[in-house]
């Protein structure tokens, strides 16, 4: 059976594949920019500090704002939240447009620092985008299908990452930054359409959601409080605080590894390898859905990625490289899928954008304190020990060599070491390992449903979605 028709066409579902795609097309423009924007800053600069940077400003307005955007798409039309998250993507797309037009006709000579802000100013409405969407995925799927519908999102991911180096480079070649930012501009032009032509359901009150309701500030608190009383999910949140730090570094630090002894147009080939396994993973794990107990897949996926983290390190070589990052990016779109999917099944409706927001706001924790350790750890500490005559070129030089980028290959062992001892830690943590048996499901099967114009939703034959699907 594919992964369209277990995934039933109800009306629902047709919502979800029309918004689906327009973020598919949104997210491979932002992968665009994203790649050709870092490229450029890491080869004028050769500064992995300055690279990091970038990676900073992208995520920290994001985490300030995390709790009061998931607060408003609890009380918003959620479909509008999205819209003005891809508008407000859009907007910081045209000021980088701007400015790199302005730096090509001579006006001025454009700096890294220059695209701080129009990042920042991005980052403050994507802010809206992710916990909007997997809010309404519970809404639009039934809830034994959640892991199939949210590893399509790792599809979308995973297509962004594998096509938007290989066009990114070819672009850059032909027409500079400048063609990239035009094809960004379409999508998410695509994107804001494509939410123009659909309605979202609005969720069941509940009398968990509506518990804390009033003011904004006691909106956003009842999201913590929810996931703080539950030590089930205060410990997934934990284990995944680990795994996304350490994701994250091995994500910023492929770049200045990759370049230490190579091309940007072979980066750009490795990235699209890796993306190539990003998209495996995540079509496997729409056709397969994962295992019973969505915990054992998380763990057991996550050892595999720190094992391959082990692959990168030996020796500076391509296909190497490559391979090692197409396992890693492999081994994410079943873990991320698990993981959400146990989110939205232990969350009520009505209050998946507070809880969602508050989780994302801790683990946006994660990528700018990465993006600040990131550039001492590389630059100052390992690249320099790792050097002809550092401190550790006579013992881990001798096994990974030494020069450029051995250092990065250093900390790569290190991560993959955390990885292992973070999923042993987390086994041995009985809350955890007993989650599923602990905290019941806030979600009930869900029936076919029809939206009307307003937004409301009509079952229609109760057992469609279930059967169809099976």
């Amino acid at each position: 059976m594919s992964l369209t028709q277990r995934l039933t066409v109800t009306q629902p579902m047709r919502v979800f594949w029309i918004t689906w795609f327009g973020q598919l097309i949104s997210l491979i423009g932002s992968g665009l920019t994203a790649f050709g924007v870092g490229a450029k800053i890491f080869l004028d600069t050769r500064s992995t500090t300055q690279f990091a940077l970038l990676s900073f400003f992208a995520f920290a307005p994001m985490l300030v704002l995390s709790p009061i955007a998931g607060a408003l798409i609890d009380r918003w039309d959620r479909r509008r939240a999205m819209l003005l998250a891809d508008l407000g993507n859009g907007f910081s797309t045209l000021l980088i447009f701007g400015m790199v037009l302005a730096s090509n006709r001579g006006l001025f000579e454009i700096q890294p620092w220059h695209f701080y802000l129009p990042v920042s100013i991005g980052s403050c409405f994507g802010a809206f985008r992710w916990p909007a969407f997997f809010a309404t995925v519970s809404l639009l799927v039934p809830k034994q299908h959640l892991g199939r519908a949210n590893a399509m999102a790792e599809v979308a991911s995973g297509a962004s990452q594998i096509l938007s180096p290989i066009v990114a480079g070819a672009l850059i070649e032909k027409m500079g930054l400048i063609g990239v930012l035009t094809v960004d501009v379409f999508s998410f032009s695509f994107a804001v359409i494509t939410l123009l032509m659909v309605r979202f359901p609005r969720p069941t009150a509940t009398a968990e959601g509506q518990r804390g309701k009033g003011s904004l500030k006691d909106e956003i608190k009842q999201g913590w409080t929810f996931i703080r009383t539950r030590p089930g999910l205060l410990s997934l949140l934990g284990f995944t605080i680990v795994a996304t730090l350490c994701m994250d570094l091995v994500m910023l630090l492929i770049t200045p590894l990759v370049l230490a002894f190579t091309d940007i147009s072979t980066l750009g080939i490795i990235a699209s390898v890796a993306g190539t396994g990003a998209l495996v993973g995540a079509v496997s794990m729409g056709v397969w859905g994962g295992p019973k107990n969505q915990l054992h897949g998380i763990l057991g996926f996550q050892v595999l990625s720190g094992l391959v983290l082990f692959m990168a390190a030996p020796v500076p070589s391509v296909p190497l490289v490559a391979t090692a990052a197409a396992l890693y990016l492999f081994t994410m779109p079943p873990m991320l899928a698990s993981s959400q999917s146990i989110w939205q099944r232990k969350i009520p409706a009505d209050l998946q954008g507070r809880a969602s927001a508050v989780k994302r706001m801790v683990l946006l924790c994660v990528p700018p304190s990465v993006a600040l350790m990131a550039g001492p750890l590389a630059d100052d500490l390992f690249e320099p020990a790792m050097a002809p005559g550092g401190a550790l070129a006579g013992s881990m030089g001798r096994l990974l060599g030494v020069g450029p980028g051995r250092g990065i290959a250093v900390i790569f062992i290190v991560l993959g070491l955390l990885t292992l001892a973070n999923v042993a830690a987390a086994w041995m943590n009985p809350r955890l390992r007993n989650l599923d048996r602990e905290l019941p499901d806030a979600l009930p099967d869900v029936p076919a449903t029809t939206v009307d114009a307003a937004g409301n939703t009509t079952p229609t034959a109760p057992s469609t979605a279930g059967a169809s699907a099976s």
